[in-house]
């Protein structure tokens, strides 16, 4: 799943960040969004959420964390706040966590379709590691969230995508279906048209249709998102073993990096693709250091996860000092981050 980003920055946007990392550092942070014992301004509190949503962004969570913190001090009932410290937990896989606070964001805010497709989302993962029981009803819960946000936005790519991927996996049981997944498929051949050819192949895949699956995978790689399409297909390859078209369609998705909104994630999928599948290693670090250099990164990809996943890969080539350096630079922006944290030991002990 790759959820959209929201980068822009608004007016004053700096000045702002500056100006919360200070009152942060002098604790001082709830007073100041407090004026005469009353919420800070409606636009002095956006900008403020702008600030956190940017650290997100750029993968900065343990600086999100904190702001957020302290304007849910400032502001109990701020329902988007909840809902970035969910996006936040959710970077750093805390998923109960971001299910709490996901739920606080949908109780406060009920008609926002958002909150109800991020608690879809974080929900989804707890379920995914439950056991069976837990497991049931979390998926169940999962779907109804993701319904919800279609139903009050009929539009949103990104729920639609979700919901489709939960029909196409789920079983019947909790409500899943390959015909309910092609109904979401059609809706996306409207919305946006490389996401529906890209469902539409992964539920060809699922019936193990294998020649209609790689079709439509290929069709969705032209337009604004064939970057990232491109790497669906090399995922595609993956999963098939087909070790030589796999290499062509991440060259390729890097060659269309250029044109495509969502470009420097398909950086960090590609690298992940090939780190996954034990090709071209050297590639896949310099897609990995390309894309933490990039302006454009996003909670899809968060930088301390591609950090992370930089130094196994420069463990595998023997350079454990740039190994142990990657992975102390994942903890300094995500202290809590298990697998940075399993992974420097690991390159402590060679």
């Amino acid at each position: 799943m790759i959820p959209s980003s929201k980068t822009g920055h608004p007016k004053g946007f700096l000045a702002v960040r500056t100006l919360c990392a200070i009152l942060i550092a002098a604790g001082v942070i709830a007073a100041g969004l407090i004026t005469t014992g009353l919420a800070a301004p409606a636009a002095q509190a956006a900008e403020f959420l702008a600030a956190a949503n940017a650290d997100l962004q750029a993968g900065d969570a343990d600086k999100a964390a904190a702001l957020l913190s302290e304007a849910l001090k400032a502001d109990s009932r701020n329902a988007e706040a909840e809902n970035l410290l969910c996006r936040v937990e959710y970077t750093t896989q805390h998923f109960d966590q971001a299910a709490s606070d996901c739920q606080k964001a949908v109780d406060l805010s009920g008609q926002n379709a958002g909150y109800h497709h991020w608690l879809g989302r974080a929900l989804g993962e707890r379920a995914s590691r439950a056991a069976f029981l837990s497991a049931f009803s979390l998926a169940k819960r999962t779907r109804e969230q993701f319904e919800t946000a279609i139903s009050l936005d009929p539009h949103d790519a990104d729920a639609l995508a979700d919901l489709g991927e939960f029909y196409t996996e789920a079983p019947s049981v909790v409500g899943g279906g390959t015909d309910k997944a092609s109904d979401i498929a059609k809706k996306l051949d409207v919305v946006e048209p490389s996401r529906g050819l890209q469902l539409h192949a992964m539920i060809a895949e699922q019936a193990k249709d294998f020649d209609t699956a790689e079709r439509e995978f290929k069709a969705a790689c032209i337009g604004p998102r064939a970057a990232i399409q491109w790497m669906e297909l090399a995922s595609f390859y993956r999963r098939r073993q087909r070790w030589t078209d796999l290499d062509v369609a991440v060259k390729s998705g890097v060659a269309a990096i250029g044109h495509d909104r969502d470009g420097a994630i398909a950086l960090y999928e590609g690298a992940n693709i090939l780190a996954r599948a034990n090709r071209q290693t050297d590639l896949a670090i310099k897609l990995y250091e390309q894309y933490l250099a990039s302006p454009n990164k996003s909670e899809a990809a968060p930088a301390f996860d591609a950090l992370a996943r930089l130094a196994r890969l420069r463990k595998r080539t023997g350079d454990i000092p740039g190994a142990q350096r990657d992975q102390a630079a994942a903890l300094a922006l995500a202290h809590d981050y298990k697998p940075a944290q399993a992974a420097l030991e690991d390159s402590k002990h060679g």
